[in-house]
Formats: C-alpha cells, sequence, structure tokens
C-alpha cells in the first residue's frame, strides 16, 4: 500500500505572511525544494501549483516529489489528484481550506493543516 501526501501549494505558502504575494513563483520553488530534501513517510509527495505559481517549478517527477500544474481551479486539481491516490492506498492531503477537506474527505483522504507540513520541513 502507498502512501501519498497531497500538498495545496497555495494553501500552504500563503499560511505565512513572508512576502510571497510578491513572488509567487518563487514561494512555489522553495517549497518544491524543502519538499525534495524533507524526511517524511510518504511514498510520493504531489505539490499542487496554480496561477503564477507554477512559473516556479515546471510539472512533473524529481525524485519523490511529483508536481501537477492545475489546468482550471486548483481545488479541483488535488481532489482528482487525492481520488487517484486513494485507490492506490492512503492518501493525506495538506490544506486549511474548510471545504477542500470536506470533498477530499469524500474520496478517503486524511488532511492535515499547512502548520504541520512547514513543521515537517
Amino acid at each position: 500500500m502507498t502512501q501519498t501526501l497531497v500538498v495545496d501549494a497555495a494553501n500552504v505558502v500563503g499560511s505565512r505572511p513572508d512576502g510571497w504575494w510578491k513572488d509567487r513563483a518563487g514561494a512555489a520553488r522553495r517549497l518544491h525544494e524543502a519538499l525534495l530534501v524533507a524526511d517524511t513517510s510518504y511514498d510520493e509527495i504531489v505539490l499542487v501549483l496554480e496561477g503564477q505559481a507554477k512559473g516556479g517549478v515546471r510539472a512533473g517527477r524529481d525524485g519523490h516529489v511529483r508536481t501537477v500544474h492545475a489546468k482550471g481551479p486548483g481545488d479541483d486539481t488535488i481532489l482528482a489528484e487525492a481520488r487517484a491516490a486513494a485507490a492506490r492506498g492512503r492518501v493525506v492531503v495538506v490544506t486549511a481550506d474548510r471545504m477542500l477537506q470536506a470533498r477530499v474527505g469524500g474520496v478517503g483522504a486524511q488532511t492535515l493543516g499547512p502548520s504541520w507540513l512547514l513543521d515537517q520541513l
């Protein structure tokens, strides 16, 4: 059984008032770099980017981190990734968005908040 962590990048980056809004692509790149070296128990980490943040990291796989560029609303892409991962094993979605938490819970995903992930990094 695989363990997948799906990261709502906009929500995680937006949880810290560190000037991310001045450079959304740079903030996404910094989160991606931190995930690459993070010591977690997950087989795969899926980083979902939307809007200007997509300019910071190319879509595709880097080691155990797979970056996905949302074609529409990020929440829809996160839900699709959570659904696919739940079919393969355990999935945890990192977001503080209550509506998204309810949606991914419907496909069997657990949720954790951005502060949990940031503490891991």
